[in-house]
């Protein structure tokens, strides 16, 4: 039986620290820890318990183990090697993108060479003073430059959210003018046109991409996160986006609350209250926006030419 790890408990580690701590190779090498990478070792009933997916999307598991694999990889990287790229951008809450490949990305800056192996995409960056900062625990590539970095594999749709997330204002890990000022300094004219389609106040990936579908299509740009209020001051509803001069408010609805009947008669009374204050609320689900976004469009279209809007 494989003694208990008790100096690492449910942590991966190298393999030269689990010689070092009294476990033999032939214990390392055996059924009782998983190998999530070359020279690392994690104990097998920690893996089993990363893997459980309590209750969770498919996509929100493969994130838990992406990132308790980022987690593993870092008990080899050198003291200067850090997460970077798209990476980066995911250790700091950044939305997973469609066609994501799960691949780790690690940089240093040169002439150092950072740790490579397989699943892991290594970067040799030029030469300028380090920026990361720890995240987790983890080595994690500033911001600004994790965002111009994943450019080279996000799609501009990708790097608006990315961007969007970064700079809203609940969190503002970032700010536009950072974001313009690293894509300036590395002479990325596209990201600063892409730039301009960056809001502050967008809460979701679902929401800043509805809101690209709205302008695309020739739409005026709606508010983002526009407090609406009775005519005796009462405070009703605080719409994703809005459209005031029409009183038509627009939300993306991801019925995560379908299944709880209290918070479906919270909603729905929600609704009533936004109803009588005269506003027509245009709700949006998945299926209107995804996998094509004509039906969401026209949605909102169709309540402006009804409020009084003309192209």
């Amino acid at each position: 039986m494989v003694r208990h790890a008790s100096s690492f408990g449910t942590a991966p580690f190298r393999v030269s620290d689990g010689l070092c701590a009294g476990f033999s190779r032939a214990e390392l090498d055996g059924p009782g820890f998983e190998r999530p990478f070359y020279g690392v070792r994690e104990p097998k009933y920690a893996h089993a318990e990363r893997a459980a997916s309590d209750g969770l999307s498919s996509r929100e598991v493969a994130l838990r183990l992406f990132k308790r694999n980022c987690r593993a990889f870092a008990t080899r990287m050198g003291e200067g090697d850090f997460f970077s790229h798209g990476t980066a951008l995911i250790l700091r809450g950044s939305p997973t993108p469609a066609a994501w490949d799960r691949m780790i990305h690690v940089s240093s800056i040169r002439p150092r060479n950072p740790a490579r192996t397989t699943g892991v995409i290594s970067h040799r960056l030029a030469v300028r003073a380090p920026a990361y900062r720890e995240v987790g625990g983890l080595r994690v590539e500033d911001p600004a430059r994790a965002w111009v970095q994943a450019s080279a594999h996000l799609t501009d749709v990708e790097l608006i959210i990315a961007a969007d997330h970064l700079v809203a204002r609940r969190r503002r890990l970032a700010t536009i003018d950072e974001l313009r000022a690293e894509a300036c300094s590395r002479r990325k004219p596209r990201l600063e046109l892409l730039l301009d389609l960056v809001r502050e106040g967008s809460e979701s990936p679902y929401e800043t991409d509805l809101r690209l579908q709205i302008v695309g299509a020739g739409l005026p740009e709606p508010e983002l996160g526009c407090n609406l209020y009775a005519d005796d001051g009462r405070f009703v509803a605080r719409l994703d986006q809005a459209y005031p001069e029409f009183r038509v408010g627009v939300e993306y609805d991801g019925r995560q609350h379908a299944a709880d009947v209290h918070q479906f008669a919270r909603d729905a009374d929600r609704w009533r209250e936004i109803d009588e204050t005269g506003w027509r609320l245009v709700r949006i689900l998945k299926h209107h926006l995804e996998p094509d976004p004509t039906a969401a469009v026209d949605m909102v279209r169709n309540a402006l030419l009804r409020a009084g809007w003309r192209p």
